[in-house]
Order: structure tokens, then C-alpha cells, then sequence
């Protein structure tokens, strides 16, 4: 038997919006993808479930070395709740622990309902998830049968819409920062209820600062690949597509040569002190600096080529 040829990775420096199919994990999605484009390196900017679909921000090269900054960014989700059951992965790829009666339901009783679960709110994570507990992650534990008691923690909820309801479900779209679990307040959301539920369906609409940007199917993917490298190329977004949300401090030729090579650098014109993305004249990033109270920058994670400005 004849062996697949091996894949040669290149360099490569950018985004990728992948709409993540469902079935797939985060990491199986990102390595598709990172074979496809040829790409050396590879990481994701936060983890969706298999069941869970929609928007996965891949990035490529030096784009990794933003992706725990975009970790922390603001999320919208449009899920579907069933209601009657209880699951232990609060979703349904999970066994049903409990089944109970659906009360009458009414939109006022479910909006009611979804108040306490909106704000700053204190938040038990599923025991199915990829938090670490000694090292290890709690769903690693869980599907060894061990005793596991998670902490609440406090997340930021900015808003719950009721979309739809029936009789045994219901639609909700839900912002939120970052470290929510979509299946903990359809779980919370359940017992409120009386009759528990849990998550059917889950989709990742956009994460800040990809709200209104196109996002890719690995099957279009494909297609395009199939069409030639160039053309599979151009669904991918410069790095500085990912640093909208930070000021942008930009540096003179010399003032960038010096901070490529680790000098600090004085800011002649007032800059209020915290991170910045710091740009040549040309626009194109450097990377991520701090600007101190004194008006001096120094670097914090700059991209490979700032050494070579």
C-alpha cells in the first residue's frame, strides 16, 4: 500500500475564521486546518465543545502570540435548551441523569427567570470541561469515575435573549466575557425552572474583534485548496485584524529599529500608560508594548519581524 504523501509546512503569518463544524473537537479542527494550509504553526483562541459550532479563530505563525490576548474577549452565542432532562455533561452528548415534568411555560415567567443569571454572577463550570484541577482537566477525572466538586467563579454576563420557546425547549442568544459556560446556565436556567435542562445545540456567533467578519467552512476550505494555495490564501486576515481592540502607538523608523532590538523607547508625543499595539509607518504591527507612566515603551511580545526593522 502506497503512503500519503507528507504534508511540508511553511511559514505562515496570519487569521483564520473557521466556522467549526460539530462533532469535531477544537484541536482536531485546528490541526484539519493547519494541515491544509501547510502551516508550521498553529493555535486557537478558546476551545468550543464537539457538539458546540460556529466561530473557532485560528491563528497561524506569530498570530500565536496574540492568541491569549484574544482569549479574554467578548462572545455571542445563539443556543438551544431541551428542558425535562438532566445530562452529566450538561449538554446532550452527555448520559441523562434525571428526567422531570415541564411546567406550563410562559415569556414572562422564562425572562423572569433569566435576570439572576445576567450581570456579574457567580458560576459553577461543568464537570465535562477542559478546567485544570491538579494539572489535569476535570473531564479527564470525571470519565474515571472520580468525586469532583468544582468551585463557583465569577463571570460577566452582559445579556440573555429569549428567542423562542415550546413546550420542552427553548432559544436563547447569550453575550458573555470570557470563562462562561453556555451549559451552566442552561443547567442553572433549568433548576429555576423545576424540571432541569440541558444544551441540544450550541453555536459561537462572533468573538470580539471578529464580529462582522466571514467566517469559513473547512468543506469551502477544501474547495479552495483544491483550486490552488493562492486561492485558499486569501480567506486569511492579517495579523492586525486581531489588534483592533488595542491603541495604536506608531513609531518613526529608528524609534522601531530600537524597540525591535529590546531598547526602550521615549514617546515624544502623550500616550496614557498600559499595552498598545505598536505599528511602523507603514502600518504594519510590530507587536504588543507597555507604555509607562513616564511616557517610555518598552516591549512586551513583538512579532519576529520587529528585529529586523
Amino acid at each position: 500500500m502506497s503512503k500519503l504523501p507528507r504534508t511540508v509546512f511553511r511559514p505562515l503569518d496570519a487569521i483564520l475564521l473557521l466556522d467549526k463544524p460539530a462533532g469535531l473537537s477544537s484541536n482536531q479542527a485546528l490541526q484539519r486546518v493547519r494541515h491544509l494550509f501547510r502551516a508550521e504553526k498553529a493555535g486557537h483562541t478558546g476551545s468550543l465543545d464537539p457538539l458546540a459550532t460556529g466561530l473557532l479563530p485560528v491563528c497561524f505563525g506569530e498570530a500565536t502570540k496574540i492568541a491569549g490576548h484574544l482569549l479574554g474577549n467578548h462572545k455571542a452565542y445563539e443556543t438551544t435548551a431541551t428542558l425535562g432532562a438532566t445530562t452529566d455533561t450538561d449538554d446532550a452528548d452527555g448520559v441523562v441523569l434525571r428526567e422531570r415534568p415541564v411546567p406550563a411555560l410562559t415569556r414572562a415567567r422564562i425572562e423572569e427567570l433569566l435576570q439572576p443569571l445576567q450581570g456579574r454572577i457567580r458560576q459553577r463550570p461543568p464537570i465535562y470541561s477542559a478546567l485544570k484541577q491538579g494539572g489535569e482537566p476535570l473531564y479527564a477525572k470525571a470519565r474515571r469515575g472520580e468525586a469532583i466538586e468544582v468551585p463557583e467563579r465569577e463571570v460577566q454576563v452582559d445579556a440573555i435573549e429569549l428567542l423562542e420557546f415550546g413546550e420542552n425547549f427553548l432559544r436563547l442568544r447569550i453575550t458573555c466575557g470570557s470563562g462562561t459556560y453556555v451549559r451552566s446556565l442552561v443547567r442553572d436556567l433549568g433548576e429555576s425552572l423545576g424540571c432541569g435542562a440541558h444544551v441540544a445545540s450550541l453555536r459561537r456567533l462572533w468573538v470580539e474583534p471578529f464580529r462582522t467578519q466571514s467566517m469559513h467552512t473547512l468543506e469551502s476550505l477544501q474547495e479552495l485548496g483544491a483550486q490552488g494555495e493562492s486561492v485558499l490564501d486569501a480567506c486569511l486576515l492579517p495579523i492586525e485584524t486581531g489588534l483592533e481592540q488595542w491603541r495604536r502607538v506608531v513609531l518613526p523608523a529608528e524609534s522601531a529599529r530600537r524597540l525591535g532590538h529590546g531598547q526602550a523607547v521615549l514617546l515624544h508625543e502623550p500616550v496614557p500608560a498600559g499595552e498598545v499595539n505598536v505599528t511602523d509607518a507603514a502600518g504594519r504591527s510590530l507587536g504588543l508594548a507597555e507604555v509607562d507612566g513616564e511616557g517610555l515603551l518598552r516591549a512586551k511580545r513583538l512579532f519576529r519581524w520587529a528585529a529586523l526593522s
